[in-house]
């Protein structure tokens, strides 16, 4: 472990550190943000006396970030930090998180903490895909492998067959990207000739998307790697929030760092742990914009608080299984793109290329599954639309196409089109 003795903290003790951390935090909101303190009602840090208190104040929601932009709700003047990252803002005005040097210190600290979890040490060569630009996730990387020593390969985005000649030429052993840019350095080695087994990759560190159990035993299949699951976001300061460790049994929350609440996404209200609902982050350690129950519209459950067999007590996470706003309504039936995936994974001949097209067709609703497959095969089709039915009760139709008929994208994986 990176921090041993602060990831095995017994629980009595992380809890009193979060305490502590919190009030300090709401003492910094009031010194340096009126405007923000005020938002939280005045609380003042001596009025909060446990952690349940915590419950009483307010939500603050990304709505309100961007109503803030750039430094509205910022901590500190523009003076006192060193840079800042943004959301993509492809969805309305763009996040902006700005870091003092602690900040950037701090993400440091847990991004090692991360690759560490992932098996990562001083030997190790990272090969790192994500941006170094205004997207966080580059960065992130990079102070985190310099934390423990690794080599770093700091190639960014795209330029597959450069990352597949640089995976042999460097002797790359770990490979950080977002969940869906495997499927294509998959899809490139196959047209190249090109065999993984033949590097010394062993670990994919994934996330920024939504990808599911199936997708992740593909990857693992095919690239010949064990896979962990990161998380984190610009609001909360970068990836790095959590990760799931070698045991596999949830995604660890840096607990020291971060308090993590489920909520009921309509009431508001927290929900028992192993209940799924929305997650809300709260920093205890951020300066540039401390989040106080910031609802990330994610939709995950806490499935345990007891130690892990990796050892670490930290909580652990399922791992998200779609965003609030990512829901999909067809006939009254509400479902996440990742059920679809689920479905269509298990069968070996499908690739893992595939849309969901959802429109209207004389007045009526209807769900089009468009898949490559390397089979075109009615059987193969009826039987995917039978189970799609089975899981959610919902017609859908299934079109198989060709390898390659479905439009790759340079970002993010497009999963879901509609037309009226």
């Amino acid at each position: 472990m990176f921090q041993r003795r602060l990831e095995t903290l017994d629980r009595e003790v992380l809890e009193r550190i979060q305490l502590e951390r919190l009030k300090k935090t709401l003492g910094r909101i009031k010194e340096k943000n009126k405007k923000y303190w005020e938002k939280l009602g005045k609380v003042e840090p001596e009025d909060i006396k446990s952690l349940d208190d915590l419950k009483s104040l307010p939500f603050l929601t990304k709505e309100e970030l961007r109503e803030n932009y750039p430094f509205g709700l910022a901590c500190g003047e523009q003076w006192e930090f060193v840079r800042f990252h943004m959301s993509s803002g492809t969805t309305g005005t763009p996040v902006v998180n700005p870091y003092t040097p602690s900040d950037v210190e701090q993400w440091g600290e847990i991004m090692a903490r991360c690759l560490s979890a992932a098996g990562l040490t001083y030997k190790d060569v990272l090969q790192i895909t994500p941006s170094f630009g205004l997207f966080n996730g580059g960065f992130g990387f990079h102070y985190g492998a310099e934390k423990i020593g690794c080599f770093v390969v700091p190639i960014g985005p795209g330029r597959t067959l450069l990352q597949l000649k640089f995976m042999k030429d460097f002797k790359t052993t770990a490979i950080a990207a977002i969940a869906s840019y495997p499927l294509r350095l998959i899809e490139v080695a196959k047209e190249e000739g090109f065999d993984f087994n033949e590097t010394e990759l062993r670990v994919g560190i994934f996330g920024a998307e939504v990808w599911s159990d199936e997708m992740r035993r593909y990857i693992e299949r095919e690239m010949g790697i064990e896979t962990f699951d990161i998380i984190g976001m610009t609001e909360t300061g970068g990836v790095g929030l959590g990760i799931d460790c070698k045991a596999h049994c949830g995604i660890h929350v840096w607990e020291d760092h971060y308090i993590v609440e489920i909520i009921d996404p309509e009431t508001g209200k927290r929900v028992p742990d192993g209940e799924e609902g929305e997650l809300v982050v709260t920093t205890l350690t951020r300066e540039g914009l401390p989040l106080i129950r910031y609802r990330t519209r994610d939709i995950t459950r806490i499935l345990s608080r007891e130690r892990c067999d990796c050892g670490r007590t930290h909580l652990r996470l399922d791992r998200i299984k779609g965003r609030t706003d990512d829901m999909l309504k067809v006939k009254g039936v509400c479902f996440y793109p990742r059920q679809i995936e689920e479905v269509i994974m298990k069968y070996p001949e499908i690739l893992p290329n595939y849309q969901i097209i959802i429109g209207k067709v004389e007045g009526k609703d209807v769900v089009e599954v468009v898949i490559e497959s390397s089979r075109q095969d009615e059987y193969l089709r009826e039987r995917i639309e039978e189970e799609i039915y089975s899981l959610l009760g919902l017609h859908v139709n299934v079109t198989l196409k060709k390898k390659g008929e479905i439009p790759r994208s340079e970002g993010k994986a497009v999963r879901v089109k509609k037309f009226s």
